[in-house]
């Protein structure tokens, strides 16, 4: 962890003002029916069958205890993302201080600057988020927390018509299934931040990266693609070898989260009868962005994040249709067996080199 005397890269507590003032900016959604202490039960029970199903469904066994449900508000969201994101970060600034080329990095301006930035994307993705899951909250240290945004919830239930004992058993089940990814595969917690800090040595590109990834950008445009697609800015600043860790980054989120959307599929399956009308809302409601909403997206990586979902789910079905459950559990003996990306978009190349048979192409 990095000394008292190292700076944050962020000012949290810019980004933290930011934030709140933009939330109490943005429409409030109503009160939840019978009030927040009725949402901590219906979540606590939730929560609770929800590990069980998972359990059951992923043959994989969680090593922290059982899992804590933590119902909050987009208020309270920010805070502990804040709290989080600051944690993950300080090993990071602790070797930009310790060069006095990037030590720039860390100037108040810089500073302020990044905390005014990241406020505003905690503020806008705390109208969207519904529930999540958190390796390194403050409050509960066993196993890390599920977060549900008791409000945006609450919402969806009544604008929809959503059971509100279904659509949380639902929820619960994908946030589940995160948490038993962790806490049931040994070395995954280890490897994801490993990951995210390699990836954090972004916040500091040189003018030669900014120049390179500007040609780049260039070249995808006449192309016709879109340089943002993948990555967002944080792709385009990015250099070679941080390209490398960001697609695995997102191979193996890409396989993280669709795991979660088969396994809550399957899981769901005689527990909850409108999962499908479910599915739907939801997926219109990722799918729905346009004009500045839908630039933002791509700016900041959230588009790519959405194709996550139906590669990754993809990947999955593949795998279980060539080779069935034990094949898939392969992916969980180690970092090595993990898909690329390249992977994901192509099964039958991680089929092959798991020792499966070969996929027909549909």
């Amino acid at each position: 962890m990095a000394g008292d005397d190292v700076p944050d890269l962020v000012a949290w507590d810019v980004a933290l003002r930011v934030a709140r003032q933009a939330v109490r900016l943005s429409p409030a959604p109503p009160a939840p029916v019978g009030g927040v202490a009725a949402l901590r039960d219906g979540f606590a029970e939730a929560t609770a069958r929800a590990e069980r199903l998972v359990e059951q469904a992923t043959g994989l066994t969680s090593t922290a205890g059982r899992a804590h449900a933590l119902v909050t508000d987009r208020a309270g969201w920010i805070e502990a993302n804040i709290g989080s994101f600051r944690r993950l970060l300080r090993p990071v600034a602790a070797r930009l201080a310790a060069s006095p080329k990037a030590r720039r990095a860390l100037n108040p301006v810089s500073r302020s600057a990044a905390g005014a930035e990241v406020g505003l994307l905690l503020a806008w993705m705390s109208g969207r988020v519904l529930g999540q899951y958190d390796l390194l909250p403050a409050e509960v240290s066993d196993g890390g927390a599920v977060y549900y945004v008791g409000p945006n919830i609450a919402e969806l239930e009544r604008r929809h018509g959503f059971p509100p004992e279904q659509f949380r058993l639902w929820i619960a089940l994908h946030e589940l299934t995160h948490r038993l990814q962790f806490t049931g595969v040994p070395w995954m917690q280890s490897y994801f931040l490993g990951i995210i800090e390699r990836g954090a040595s972004v916040v500091s590109p040189d003018a030669q990266v900014v120049l390179d990834s500007l040609r780049r950008a260039v070249a995808e445009i006449r192309a016709g693609r879109n340089p943002l697609a993948e990555g967002g800015v944080v792709g385009l600043l990015a250099s070679s070898d941080q390209l490398a860790t960001l697609r695995e980054a997102q191979a193996l989120m890409s396989l993280l989260e669709g795991h979660g959307d088969v396994v809550m599929s399957s899981a769901a399956r005689g527990e909850v009868p409108e999962a499908q009308r479910f599915a739907q809302v939801l997926h219109e409601r990722r799918t729905s962005a346009r004009g500045f909403s839908r630039f933002f997206q791509q700016a900041v990586g959230l588009e790519g994040k959405l194709r996550q979902y139906a590669e990754g789910e993809q990947f999955v079905e593949s795998v279980i249709a060539a080779g069935g459950d034990a094949l898939f559990s392969r992916v969980w003996e180690s970092p090595e067996m993990l898909p690329s990306m390249e992977e994901i978009r192509e099964p039958g190349r991680w089929v092959t080199r798991a020792g499966g048979r070969a996929i027909t192409p549909a």
